[in-house]
């Protein structure tokens, strides 16, 4: 018998503890018409950010430290004064607390952020999404056909 074998396969019924379907996840407006579905955890926070053409995110900085991910498109980054070309397929590492921004310029971009430590804002935004949809769904599920009683 391989290990494999001797693990139990998880049911439907644990998915939510530790699953999250990417349909499934909220979106947050980060910027005008940019938008994000937004996970946190308890140590870190991650962002699939739609970006359209024409956005710029406005140099700031953060505690968090945050890797960048492109995956479609292109950006250029503003990392502490100085314009990066940053293209699919390419990985920005970007320390705590350093001056950083970015323009995407003639096609959208696609993009996967990963903040840590937690990044309070991004999770408290993540949550309030959350509850959105939660209070969302229980709405839908309150209504009911015509006629019926």
């Amino acid at each position: 018998m391989t290990e494999e074998e001797n693990i139990e396969r998880a049911g439907d019924e644990d998915y939510g503890q530790y699953i999250v379907h990417y349909e499934d996840i909220p979106m947050e407006e980060l910027a005008p018409d940019a938008w994000s579905h937004l996970v946190a955890g308890k140590e870190a926070v991650v962002s699939f950010l739609t970006i359209p053409a024409g956005t710029y995110f406005p140099v700031h900085q953060h505690v968090a430290e945050q890797i960048m991910v492109v995956v479609e498109g292109y950006i250029d980054q503003v990392i502490d004064g100085k314009m990066y070309r940053v293209n699919a397929g390419d990985v920005i590492v970007m320390p705590s607390n350093i001056p950083h921004g970015g323009y995407v310029r003639d096609q959208d971009c696609k993009v996967i952020d990963i903040f840590a430590p937690l990044r309070e804002d991004l999770a408290e935004r993540a949550a309030g999404a959350k509850a959105r949809m939660a209070e969302q769904d229980s709405a839908d599920t309150n209504i009911r056909p015509v006629g019926a009683h």
